[in-house]
């Protein structure tokens, strides 16, 4: 039978999500907890891949198990390290595929103006005076089915560059100084897209810092996205900032 697992990782001690020669990974240690649990080796089909740095509140694999172990979330759980979890395991068709069938999918990019030993893993800090209003104009263009080469990783051996994105917003969190103004010193980007490209989110954050910074306009992201070219965008935004959050799945895929 095929399971969906879900699971959530802070992935700062990992060098990334998927297996690979060079270090640990997080699929690397979960395939190891549920092999020592079952007795049975796991190969585990991830949604999406998630580079060295960057966390999951949610992320989906799936993989196929003759006998599920009695309470398997619980067992998995405590033989884990604190940072990698997980919420559910649920029976899918047998041909469900945890990336191909996922139909969107959401990040979330943290900032913060504040330096804090708290949160110095999991938010990026930068400079005030980030003008998000600019920063949201520029993002409307984001908006819709487009070729987004100019904000993938060079060398990535993918069919097509083309990306569909619903959501495309920053949403800044503050308070009010004693003259009644608002002041931002904390924000999250959010976007949703059927598919992403490597590392996309990072450099199309990256640009809309330097928009933000009035390095950049909202033309020039225009004439970026037309230019189809890597170079063209800007630096690729620090990895701990970055969450994968949610991913959308046809219902069609749980009816056994």
């Amino acid at each position: 039978m095929r399971y969906f697992l879900y699971f959530s990782y802070k992935g700062t001690a990992y060098h990334g999500s998927q297996t690979q020669p060079n270090g640990i990974t997080v699929q690397q240690v979960l395939e190891e907890a549920i092999r020592t649990i079952s007795r049975h080796s796991a190969a585990l089909t991830f949604a999406g891949r998630t580079d060295a740095g960057v966390h999951a509140g949610q992320m989906v694999a799936h993989w196929d198990c003759e006998h599920m172990p009695s309470n398997m979330v619980g067992r998995l759980n405590n033989l884990l390290p604190p940072d990698i979890a997980v919420q559910a395991i649920v029976p899918v068709r047998d041909e469900a595929h945890a990336r191909f069938d996922a139909t969107a999918r959401t990040y979330e990019y943290h900032v913060t103006e504040h330096k804090d030993p708290f949160r110095q893993e999991i938010a990026t800090r930068v400079a005030p005076g980030l003008d998000y209003h600019a920063m949201n104009e520029a993002a409307e263009l984001l908006l819709g089915r487009h070729d987004f080469a100019s904000f993938c990783r060079v060398h990535t051996d993918v069919k097509t560059t083309y990306c569909t994105v619903t959501e495309a917003r920053w949403y800044p969190c503050g308070k009010k100084d004693e003259t009644g103004k608002a002041t931002y010193d904390e924000a999250v980007f959010v976007i949703t897209a059927d598919r992403f490209l490597r590392n996309m989110v990072r450099a199309v954050v990256g640009t809309l810092f330097d928009i933000g910074r009035g390095k950049q306009t909202k033309e020039d992201l225009a004439r970026i996205i037309a230019e189809h070219d890597r170079r063209s965008a800007g630096q690729s935004a620090p990895a701990e900032g970055l969450f994968l959050t949610h991913i959308e799945y046809p219902m069609a895929i749980f009816t056994r």
